[in-house]
């Protein structure tokens, strides 16, 4: 596929949007509009009994409050493992003494361009949150049978912490 056009149709302060048109050799056009974002990292903190740390904060898209990993945007110059450790004690007051990356998706790939990394994130060691001043988030631990409890009955309707989930298994 050959991009042909790209033309920027919004910005915001987490996000802008484009119109994109791509061409393949056969002729054959699409156009989309894209929502472009520099990326996110996602922690998926275990303590040492093997507890999940979820955080709840209102997802005005989703009209609710959700339980869901903590999560946040790369900042420019940040790589994802700086932002990883950066938000993990933004939102939740954990540090964490032990990283491994266990993968790097896209969560809605038909119209975002955002990747999301994700991260284990143990050996935990509590310090103070320091949320953003537009964030109200709560923190709780929950064991695995927990989690996987609240994604069977959509409790938990957040991808990332679905992916998180899983992808954390035999860890």
């Amino acid at each position: 596929m050959e991009l042909i056009s790209s033309v920027e149709k919004y910005r915001s302060k987490i996000f802008y949007v484009t119109e994109d048109e791509a061409r393949d050799p056969d002729g054959f056009h699409i156009k989309r509009s894209i929502v472009r974002h520099p990326g996110s990292a996602v922690m998926m903190a275990i303590d040492d009994d093997g507890r999940i740390l979820l955080v709840r904060q209102y997802r005005v898209p989703a009209r609710a409050f959700l339980w869901e990993l903590p999560a946040g945007k790369i900042d420019p110059g940040e790589l994802p493992m700086e932002t990883a450790k950066r938000e993990l004690v933004e939102e939740t007051g954990y540090s964490a003494t032990n990283w491994k990356q266990l993968t790097t998706f896209y969560p809605s790939p038909g119209y975002v361009e955002e990747r999301m990394t994700l991260f284990l994130a143990t050996g935990l060691t509590k310090g103070e949150a320091h949320n953003m001043e537009d964030e109200r988030i709560s923190i709780k631990w929950f064991t695995r049978q927990e989690v996987a409890a609240m994604i069977r009955t959509g409790d938990v309707m957040d991808a990332k912490t679905i992916i998180g989930y899983y992808m954390s298994q035999g860890t």
